[in-house]
């Protein structure tokens, strides 16, 4: 039961850290200043091998992630949601938009980490990557001071 609930907190992890990838894509593809779309576009990728590392973690728990499960239908698509942000190609709304999306993850990541089951391995990885994605939520608001 244990290996499952840890499955299933690393399937979740990984739909937010997808939904912050489709984010940051579509904040590039909306974005007019070109040095923040390039930083967008990093940050997509990095949510990229971010998912990579959870899959793996899943496979060494038994699980193979190569089956087309569509893990972002079932997600909550802050990122998404907050699409209608990005339709002015405001720079400035396209960045609080991001932050938003990554205070989303940060609040899923801290939830993860409170789960009683958690194998201290796990833990290990997602206390990493929160702290990834809280550097780059800091990195996010240094942008919107200097477009400001």
């Amino acid at each position: 039961m244990e290996t499952k609930k840890n499955i299933e907190i690393l399937e979740s992890l990984i739909s937010t850290l997808e939904d912050g990838r489709l984010g940051y894509t579509e904040a590039a593809e909306k974005c007019e200043d070109v040095q923040l779309k390039e930083i967008f576009l990093s940050h997509a990728r990095h949510r990229s091998l971010m998912v990579v590392r959870l899959q793996d973690e899943i496979n060494k728990l038994g699980k193979s992630t190569d089956s087309t499960d569509d893990l972002l239908g079932a997600a909550h698509r802050i990122w998404l949601d907050l699409k209608a942000a990005f339709t002015g190609n405001d720079s400035e709304a396209i960045i609080e938009a991001c932050e938003t999306g990554e205070e989303y993850a940060i609040n899923k990541f801290k939830d993860a980490l409170n789960e009683e089951d958690l194998f201290s391995s796990l833990h290990a990885v997602i206390s990493s990557q929160l702290r990834e994605i809280e550097r780059d939520l800091e990195k996010i608001k240094s942008y919107k001071k200097v477009i400001l």
